[in-house]
């Protein structure tokens, strides 16, 4: 691809882009090399990479590449035998783990699961842990080496811990006694791996030992004490043999790598390349971008595009096509309108696609291969050459024609500006017309109304126009394959205040010729209104339609859903019906039977009756089966509900009274003897009082006047409830079954002892007290009673 297009296209600020989501400098090379390929299976592997690519980011999130470097030189170093330093060792650890995390990060989530074209890259990764956990044990970072890397280091740093102490031993005793008056500080010093004390150069004399150093002043001088030079120097010869066995530990670890040269060289060219593939993948997310389709055969269908490098909230979509029915597309409009947008978009994406990566546009958008895009779009006056704009962009336009063929795209901007109208629209039209004999792919924007007309005449030729609203005097950048643009001078020109008599003038100048042409344009452009708004409109109405035919389908399964579900049960009835009929016949044949030719006309009427007595209990129950599903009753309204009211819950047929207020949904609690029940104000009436307390009686057990008792019950119950140390809940729990128990044994009245405190849980048993049907009264104790401590309990008798 010739890098003139290239750079005309922006290209180079995609390849900037794409580098900054690369993770490793390696796969950030490859980005910034990516150029277009023009072999289409190469194409459509790469596309389908980052394909894969993106279905892994959605699936399981992005993966990072960091620790990939160019290990090309300390490969090198391995392979003629070579030791590495601890920075590079701890370097290719960290590679291996990102290795590990890579190759983790590719297997299957699950049994089955389908392959891409990515799967054989990570599964070739090999993370080498054994290597990698070696170099990690025995190097804890770039400046220690652990201790724990050979027997013979931990036994050297040993004696050299054990030498220090001595020293510092020796020293010390020398500071804090008899010198510290000859000493400038009390401390203990390093000169060249040496242990010094400071010491005033006044008493120099009084010690006995080597000069190392003395200060700037020349007031201290830095001696090193005789009586630990000996042990400096064995200090020193220990560090010596503490160096020679890290470099020992570091030449074996390298001799380690080494041995897994290739893997190592094969994993980066894998990381790298994967890298570069997320790259794409993860820009391609940025973007909002879709791996196009591509074919051979020189055509292209963009549909939804966008310039990539223009602000995805502010960029118009375009869809543009070309090369099935017309091989060339003139494309006019007003300037800023869109055109040369138009044909960066083109070109753009063309090699974008041909690079193997997604375009921003719309799915089923494809494109074709090019062995050559070419581009002659921008002012390209140079100075230095003493071109004008004519000059360069025709220097530009020869070139153009004297190296393309078929297999090529050409893009054109204003071609044949910058010089005489009529010659320049002539020169235009025989270039065109040269490209067009030729069967190359071009698109090319202009002004003159005479490539209009060439286009509306040549056969695989098509005219195109952006679009340009005249009452606000800007343009919507649609481009319309079909249209011819017109000319909007003269109604801008008015918009913007220009006398109608200059516009008027304006006009006159104009041939008939042209202002017939530039009539029937805008007739077209009219027509083209008109047919937009009402294509508009007819898919609004199928959209309507088709939800309305949506609603109807579901609804006919509905029905159809129901009719089955109503029949089935019809079905299950009418076999227990037959087969219930056909027990109840074979019952009566066995009673006949049974009674055989001698029986009495009693056994018989008898069987007779039983059988009768069956079917008038089957009618019965389908009677008040019947009944039940015709019972209706008026829905009671809130202001006729109050706490301790009687009602009866419809659906279950059980009484009580009620125990709180309906919520905002109508919902409710009823106490129902020892069960209380939510239930909703729809599913009430009420009772009379005498119904409600027969009721409670008679749930209870206990009828008006009877001296019935539950003896087993009253000889365990207490007359005291201790309620203290319980919350709330747990202690109405208690009081309920209580209270139920009293009652049952027939107290009169009973103690419920809550305590005083702070009163909450006292407002909590007289909140229940007032929801107990058979409760009569309730009170505070008297002095003496318990006080505010003790409720009394009186039931009804």
């Amino acid at each position: 691809m010739n890098q003139k297009a290239l750079h005309v296209l922006e290209y180079d600020k995609i390849t900037e882009r794409l580098t900054e989501h690369a993770s490793s400098e390696p796969g950030k090379k490859l980005c910034r090399e990516l150029v277009p390929s023009s072999d289409i299976k190469e194409i459509r592997k790469n596309q389908q990479k980052t394909k894969d690519g993106i279905d892994r980011i959605f699936k399981k999130g992005s993966i990072s590449f960091g620790d990939n470097k160019d290990f090309t030189g300390v490969l090198k170093a391995l392979k003629i035998g070579s030791s590495l330093d601890a920075a590079n060792l701890l370097r290719i650890a960290a590679f291996l783990d990102n290795v590990n995390r890579v190759k983790s990060y590719g297997r299957p989530q699950r049994d089955g699961e389908a392959r891409d074209s990515l799967s054989e890259s990570f599964e070739l990764l090999e993370p080498l842990t054994f290597v990698s956990q070696e170099i990690r044990r025995c190097i804890v970072s770039e400046d220690e080496i652990s201790s724990d890397a050979s027997p013979a280091l931990k036994h050297i740093r040993r004696d050299i811990m054990l030498t220090n102490d001595r020293i510092h031993e020796q020293l010390g005793r020398m500071i804090n006694g008899s010198m510290r008056t000859y000493l400038q500080d009390a401390v203990v010093t390093m000169r060249g791996d040496r242990y010094c004390i400071p010491v005033k150069a006044e008493y120099k004399s009084q010690i006995n030992g080597l000069v190392h150093d003395q200060s700037s002043s020349g007031s201290t001088l830095f001696i090193e004490p005789a009586a630990v030079v000996e042990l400096n120097n064995k200090l020193k010869e220990l560090m010596l043999h503490e160096s020679a066995e890290i470099d020992k530990i570091l030449a074996e670890l390298s001799v380690k790598v080494s041995e897994h040269v290739n893997d190592i060289k094969y994993n980066s060219e894998i990381m790298t390349d994967l890298d570069f593939i997320f790259a794409k993948a993860s820009y391609a997310l940025e973007i909002n971008a879709i791996p196009p389709v591509f074919n051979d055969r020189h055509y292209f269908d963009i549909r939804k595009g966008r310039h990539p490098l223009i602000d995805k909230n502010k960029v118009v979509p375009i869809d543009v096509y070309a090369g099935k029915d017309f091989g060339m597309l003139i494309i006019t409009g007003p300037n800023t309108g869109g055109k040369t947008v138009t044909l960066k978009t083109v070109g753009l994406l063309t090699i974008m696609g041909q690079a193997g990566l997604a375009i921003p546009a719309g799915d089923r958008s494809e494109l074709s291969v090019f062995d050559e895009v070419y581009a002659d779009i921008g002012d390209e006056q140079s100075i230095e050459q003493s071109l004008s704009t004519f000059s360069s962009h025709m220097t530009n336009t020869v070139s153009i024609l004297k190296n393309a063929d078929e297999n090529s795209l050409c893009l054109f901007d204003e071609l044949g500006a910058g010089t005489d109208p009529t010659e320049g629209a002539a020169l235009a039209i025989s270039i065109l017309n040269d490209l067009h004999k030729r069967n190359i792919r071009t698109l090319a924007t202009t002004h003159y109304s005479e490539l209009k007309v060439y286009a509306l005449n040549t056969a695989g030729v098509q005219n195109a126009s952006c679009e340009f609203d005249v009452e606000s005097l800007k343009p919507t950048y649609r481009l319309l394959i079909g249209i011819p643009g017109k000319s909007n001078a003269f109604a801008i020109s008015s918009k913007l205040g220009l006398s109608e008599d200059i516009i008027d003038a304006a006009k006159e100048q104009i041939s008939t010729e042209d202002k017939k042409f530039e009539d029937l344009l805008a007739d077209l452009e009219m027509s083209r209104k008109t047919i937009e708004s009402e294509r508009l409109e007819i898919a609004e109405y199928k959209k309507e339609v088709e939800e309305l035919k949506k609603k109807l389908e579901e609804k006919t399964d509905k029905l159809n859903r129901q009719r089955e579900e109503i029949l089935r049960e019809a079905n299950e009835q009418a076999r227990d019906i037959l087969q219930e009929a056909k027990n109840v016949a074979d019952e009566t044949i066995r009673v006949f039977r049974k009674a055989g030719p001698g029986a009495s006309m009693q056994d018989l009427e008898r069987a007779r009756t039983g059988v009768g007595q069956k079917i008038s209990d089957k009618n019965k129950a389908i009677s008040v089966k019947k009944e039940k599903a015709k019972e209706t009753h008026p829905i009671l309204k809130e202001s006729q509900l109050k706490l301790g009211e009687s009602v009866k819950i419809v659906s279950m047929g059980l009484k009580g009274t009620i125990s709180s207020k309906p919520d905002k949904d109508g919902n409710l609690y009823v106490q129902c003897g020892i069960m209380r029940t939510k239930t909703n104000i729809r599913d009430l009436v009420l009772v009379k009082e005498d119904d409600g307390k027969a009721a409670m009686k008679k749930f209870y057990g206990r009828a008006s006047g009877s001296s019935k008792m539950d003896l087993s019950r009253a000889a365990n119950i207490k007359t005291e409830v201790n309620l203290i140390g319980k919350n709330s809940d747990d202690a109405i729990a208690a009081l309920d079954k209580y209270l139920d128990d009293a009652y049952m044994s027939h107290l009169n009245n009973v103690r419920v002892v809550h305590g005083k405190g702070a009163g909450i849980l006292r407002q909590a048993v007289h909140a229940h007290l007032k929801s107990v049907p058979y409760v009569k009264s309730f009170k505070l104790g008297e002095f003496g009673e318990g006080d505010a401590g003790v409720t009394i309990v009186t039931f009804i008798k």
